[in-house]
């Protein structure tokens, strides 16, 4: 009856593309248009950051901003790009209500992540604080976390993060100031789901690394044998 309930749904409320808005074959599509707009990353890409190279260094070959200063994550992977082409994406998931994508993202996720997710124990997104989720209604975070628990079977804690200060908006600040920003800013609130555990770390985008770093470590520090970071984007760097 599900599918036959679907059909019937569709041709009432036809599809949308998730990007542009366009009529597609079925929820949770992109037109082909928007499709070839994205750049999913694939390998070759940095064994620790997920960071695409643009040639193949061989296996397990890890990018230079990575041999420089080893991030605080064990590794991370993302599922696109996070550029002109791909943010509308995001932002409509983030701001405008888009909250049925989150199954179609979880399942990018888990295609681009899967050695992450075979590894976890427990699934944990990256909080809002109170006062935020307030004005916003939903944490996306924690939406990809718990579609992907139930992609996957592997527990989604969405609570086991909280964050202690409403910190300001990190879109115009630089590296150093957005590390300055939420240094502090989370606490782990149920310690139980994390200790002695691998831990997957969900959020919608890696930009500088400042807020998942410090999540991190205080996930670290509560007790978590390995942190991976799993996003649905991230800001490729130049030299990548």
């Amino acid at each position: 009856m599900r599918p036959l309930a679907q059909r019937l749904l569709d041709v009432l409320i036809p599809p949308r593309c998730l990007r542009c808005g366009g009529v597609v074959a079925s929820q949770g599509a992109l037109c082909p248009s928007c499709w070839e707009a994205i750049t999913f990353i694939d390998a070759p890409l940095c064994a620790c950051c997920g960071q695409p190279f643009d040639f193949d260094p061989g296996a397990f070959a890890v990018c230079g901003a990575c041999v420089a200063k080893r991030p605080r994550f064990h590794r991370a992977r993302a599922v696109f790009r996070y550029d002109e082409h791909s943010k509308a994406l995001v932002l409509r998931f983030k701001h405008a209500d888009r909250t049925g994508a989150a199954a179609t993202y979880a399942r990018w996720m888990a295609r681009a992540g899967a050695e992450l997710l075979k590894d976890a124990d427990v699934i944990v997104p990256v909080p809002l604080h109170r006062w935020r989720l307030l004005k916003r209604r939903y944490n996306q975070a924690a939406l990809l976390s718990n579609a992907l628990g139930a992609l996957s079977g592997k527990l989604s804690v969405p609570d086991a993060l909280a964050r202690t200060r409403h910190t300001k908006p990190q879109g115009f600040m630089g590296r150093t100031g957005r590390g300055r920003n939420v240094r502090g800013a989370f606490r782990v609130a149920r310690p139980k789901a994390v200790v002695g555990c691998k831990v997957l770390l969900v959020d919608d985008v890696l930009t500088s690394g400042a807020t998942l770093s410090e999540c991190v470590k205080t996930l670290q520090a509560a007790g978590a044998v390995q942190v991976d970071v799993l996003t649905l984007s991230r800001v490729v760097l130049a030299d990548g």
